[in-house]
């Protein structure tokens, strides 16, 4: 049985990589009088993004933009990560595992409330587990089959029952499917989210801006800033700009690593660390001609990878060649299992029949899929395949590559922890890869020990790099740039949310 002790009284300094760049608002903000809690004067910080969600509703809407503003800050969850990706309390103020690893009961803060004045109960816990089975319509609402039954113990206690021991359940709760929803506040998640968070929603200018507003009734420590505006700068030079005209404060995720150049000397912070953000080249293994594994080799063997993450990300990356980041427990370097060498990848582009043949590889408008695209395209080129470079908004790459997997390649960045099973054991998700080896692994690594999980997720790691079911150009780095004096800036992204409620001025 083990125990789990009281939360931690500070914010934890918890980060997503979301695809997407963080602003900070200009310096010309009253002063403030203290650390990481509220000040005399208002304060306000804006937070520009790269990319917009599409909606503010994660149960029914895929993205990492969404749990990156909401997570942590709107919406809170029974657990969350800390700054070291280690699990810790957040609405529970402690948990009791039995019978048999099993059950997990919860003790939940007493005094949390709601954005729409409602108290946070043990039904509402309820009723948001419950909820994930029968409302959410993302493919991420399979991490709660496990769940068995939520019982309310007391209005202050909740026990949840797995069907079965489950080594990653708990760790999925630090996601946005283990985020706690007022059984009053579901009709409309997609323009105004109702949380117990430090935040809550203030405006939303589509196209331009979303506005939080710090929630003065939140039940924790609250946070420095009173109003945070996310602002959306799709273009990097104009986000570069916007910070150096003191327009932002700061650069969440640099979109254009070759600039950081201009920021390096000490006038600005600059932050480099890491992630859990795979950017993936996606082969459709479901038909075309990628479902022939020979030219999923070649396109594998074909890429100079070193080269071209030099070229199209300035150097900035991890090559790690499978799923899985070096900060997972069962992270092996699998770049060797297809090393690079273009002239045996074009004799298997011929072995493969496909030497002049054409393969769409649509990408999101995202500057690192963009640009790593062209370089994707020139290679294969290189090897005798023709390759049509399509490149969409990201609205439109949902609907049609994600959802409709109507595409031959793609490139994005996979953001969510721990995310192997859900890309990877799921035959119907976007890539269609179906391997009864994965599925098998994935399943015996949840209900097996610590060191049994470990050993099976290296498994469907391998397999999936012998399979060469994708492949992994790079892991993303945490990049930030920020004006002095903002504090609180995450070194290492692990988890889904940016937690707002750590930044503060000095």
């Amino acid at each position: 049985m083990a125990v789990q002790t009281r939360r931690l009284a500070a914010a934890a300094i918890v980060a997503a990589l979301a695809l997407a760049g963080c602003t900070a608002g200009s310096g010309t903000q009253p002063p403030a009088t203290g650390g990481s809690g509220t000040s005399a004067a208002p304060t306000a910080i804006t937070i520009g993004l790269a990319l917009e969600p599409t909606s503010l509703d994660f149960t029914t809407n895929d993205g990492a933009a969404i749990p990156q503003v909401l997570l942590d800050n709107v919406y809170e969850g029974l657990v969350k990560l800390d700054a070291n990706g280690a699990i810790v309390p957040d609405l529970a103020t402690k948990w009791t595992l039995g019978d048999g690893n099993t059950t997990y009961t919860f003790d939940l803060v007493p005094n949390a409330t709601f954005t729409n004045g409602a108290k946070l109960t043990a039904d509402d816990v309820k009723f948001s587990l419950d909820r994930v089975k029968t409302a959410w319509t993302t493919s991420l609402k399979a991490k709660m089959d496990v769940v068995k039954s939520v019982d309310v113990l007391s209005p202050t206690q909740v026990k949840v029952t797995l069907s079965q021991p489950s080594a990653s359940w708990l760790y999925a709760m630090t996601t946005r499917v283990g985020a706690i929803f007022s059984k009053d506040g579901v009709a409309a998640l997609a323009t105004a989210p109702v949380g117990t968070g430090p935040y809550q929603l203030d405006t939303w200018k589509r196209g331009d801006s979303i506005v939080l507003k710090r929630n003065e009734s939140y039940w924790g420590t609250k946070p420095y800033f009173s109003t945070v505006t996310l602002r959306y700068i799709t273009d990097p030079t104009a986000m570069n700009n916007a910070l150096i005209s003191k327009t932002i404060d700061v650069i969440g995720t640099v979109q254009a690593p070759e600039s950081l150049a201009q920021f390096t000397g000490g006038a600005y912070q600059v932050i480099e660390g890491a992630t859990n953000g795979e950017v993936v080249l996606s082969f459709n293994n479901g038909k075309g001609l990628l479902t022939d594994k020979k030219l999923r080799m070649a396109i594998r063997e074909g890429i100079d990878h070193k080269a071209l993450v030099d070229t199209c990300w300035a150097g900035h990356g991890q090559l790690i060649g499978s799923m899985v980041p070096p900060t997972d427990p069962w992270y092996e370097d699998l770049t060797g299992v297809t090393p690079y060498d273009q002239a045996k990848a074009k004799a298997l582009v011929a072995e493969a029949g496909a030497t002049g043949k054409t393969l769409r590889l649509r990408v999101p408008a995202i500057p690192y899929a963009t640009s790593c695209g062209t370089v994707v395209k020139s290679m294969l080129e290189q090897l005798g395949l023709k390759v049509n470079l399509e490149t969409l908004e990201f609205p439109v790459w949902l609907e049609q590559v994600f959802k409709q997997a109507d595409y031959d390649m793609s490139i994005v960045a996979h953001v969510e922890p721990r995310d192997l099973a859900a890309v990877f054991a799921n035959k119907d998700y976007y890539l269609r890869y179906n391997s009864p080896v994965v599925q098998a692994a994935v399943a015996a690594a949840d209900a097996g020990t610590p060191e049994q999980q470990v050993a099976e997720m290296k498994k469907a790691a391998r397999q999936i790099a012998d399979d060469a079911a994708a492949d992994f150009l790079f892991l993303l780095p945490n990049l930030m740039v920020a004006q002095p004096g903002i504090t609180g800036l995450p070194k290492n992204a692990v988890g889904e949310a940016f937690d707002l409620g750590a930044l503060a001025r000095s």
